[in-house]
């Protein structure tokens, strides 16, 4: 068996997510309270309490979707279940960063903070969305935003081969909307999202994080981590600062990444934070490949996991 975890980003959050793993392991706990004492946010009320609007903010959304799946990856390590590969959507790569062995929890929760916080400050003006669209290829994406004249929009999320998102201003991706479903998408899904995320319109963010990861060492990988930038395996001599900085303004490869973990053997992978949106992709890229699909976002889907891969939770 060869394990690949995968860790969600931003829109999967919903008031309630890690507080029944919070109260049944103390290594959840304890993880909560390190966010807390680290960053002075108190982000186990927030996703436990809400309200909704409060969570939904980029700087706590990101924060509690981190906190969550590393949680949930600490209890995992503890029960002996370990990746061959780790990857994840967005802010889910620190998460991923973090598992194969490269940052600190403490370093990945004061990046992430940071992220957050310049992803939500630092926004141009205007109104931002982004929108997934379904049965349309990357070529034919690429069309739909060509044909929006005079306003901004470009892909974002090759999240499958037929599900992409596109980000921009919020009259563009009403524009493209509908001249996705004239050239015969299936669906456009508004996404829970709050900027013009993985564009060039975050290039004051991106280089307010480069400045804030030039403080950061990392440390050596234990295990394979793939990139979001090209979909990749991360090398030893690989800049890790530079592609975290251009992470947030450029486009998530993350059918190029679910491709390169079935090419490395994957053959069970676990999603480990709030959703199921990542054992989506998988489904829908796997072809004919057998593969499992473990999806970890509650208590019951943690002890289920632990009990089908050891047998008993210890």
């Amino acid at each position: 068996m060869k394990i690949g975890f995968l860790f969600p980003g931003q829109g999967t959050q919903k008031v309630g997510m890690g507080k029944d793993i919070y109260e049944e392991f103390p290594e959840a706990k304890r993880i909560y309270d390190l966010v807390k004492e680290t960053t002075g946010v108190d982000i186990a009320k927030i996703s436990f309490e809400g309200p909704e609007e409060t969570l939904n903010e980029t700087k706590y959304t990101q924060l509690a979707i981190l906190t969550m799946s590393l949680a949930i990856l600490q209890i995992l390590n503890n029960n002996s279940i370990k990746p061959y590969a780790s990857a994840g959507l967005s802010l889910g790569e620190y998460a991923a960063l973090v598992s194969g062995g490269a940052l600190s929890e403490t370093t990945a929760i004061k990046l992430i903070q940071k992220r957050g916080e310049y992803m939500q400050d630092m926004l141009p003006d205007g109104n931002w969305k982004m929108a997934a669209i379904f049965g349309l290829s990357e070529e034919q994406i690429k069309e739909v935003c060509a044909k929006v004249e005079d306003k901004f929009v470009v892909p974002a999320n090759f999240n499958t081969k037929e599900q992409i998102v596109i980000s921009g201003e919020e009259e563009a991706i009403i524009e493209a909307e509908n001249i996705a479903k004239e050239m015969g998408a299936k669906k456009v899904r508004i996404l829970n999202t709050a900027g013009p995320f993985h564009t060039e319109k975050l290039t004051k963010s991106s280089k307010a994080l480069k400045t804030e990861l030039e403080k950061v060492e990392f440390n050596s990988f234990t295990s394979i981590v793939v990139k979001n930038l090209d979909g990749m395996p991360y090398k030893d001599d690989d800049n890790i600062k530079e592609i975290l900085a251009n992470h947030i303004i450029n486009p998530v490869r993350f059918s190029t990444t679910l491709d390169t973990m079935f090419n490395e053997g994957i053959d069970t992978f676990i999603e480990i934070g709030p959703g199921a949106t990542l054992s989506g992709f998988v489904k829908r890229e796997k072809g004919d490949r057998e593969v499992n699909i473990l999806n970890v976002c509650d208590l019951q889907t943690l002890k289920d996991t632990i009990i089908k891969l050891n047998g008993e939770i210890l």
